[in-house]
């Protein structure tokens, strides 16, 4: 028999899309059980994606949008690590925070693999978070030693996408 209570750490990695899809999706299926939830956003920047708009406006979820946008071109990284050692600071608070059951740092991954947040801190961090509080951690490129962690690991690969014919994203499957 389980721990039902023991919370669980999952990540959404790999080169296809779909990995802020699925733990939005766990997020309102948890939301859809009377849980509480928290969504860290590491890199996306203000633009008004579906899933944010939606989120801003639900009752038991705290929604934070704090990166930049694309760090990979980013001209002044300076920028780009304060806004993802804000996103973190507002992370570890949450990861201590009793009235949250289910977390989700989005995004994360890829300021790990950028330098921003280490590897070394967001293992530390897990280990002590509350016991009972579920993290979702996204993003390409998961560090091995945050995959051994991990409960549950879920690789998003690429097969074919619109975009490698030069289409935009579309309104609500993209954004």
């Amino acid at each position: 028999m389980t721990d039902q209570r023991r919370g669980l750490l999952l990540i959404n990695t790999g080169d296809g899309k779909g990995k802020t899809t699925a733990a939005v999706g766990t997020a309102f299926r948890a939301l859809g059980h009377g849980m509480r939830v928290a969504v860290v956003q590491f890199i996306k920047n203000k633009w008004r994606t579906g899933e944010r708009k939606l989120g801003e406006q639900t009752e038991n979820l705290i929604w934070l949008t704090m990166g930049n946008g694309c760090t990979l071109r980013s001209p002044d990284r300076s920028k780009d690590r304060y806004a993802a050692r804000a996103a973190w600071a507002k992370a570890t608070e949450l990861l201590r925070n009793e009235e949250v059951d289910l977390l989700v740092l989005d995004e994360i991954l890829y300021a790990i693999n950028l330098g921003l947040v280490s590897v070394g801190e967001v293992m530390s961090a897990l280990k002590v978070r509350l016991p009972d509080l579920h993290v979702i951690l996204t993003g390409r490129n998961a560090p091995a030693e945050l995959i051994e962690m991990a409960d549950l690991v879920t690789e998003m690969r690429a097969i074919k996408h619109p975009f490698e014919k030069g289409e935009k994203g579309r309104i609500g499957l993209d954004f």
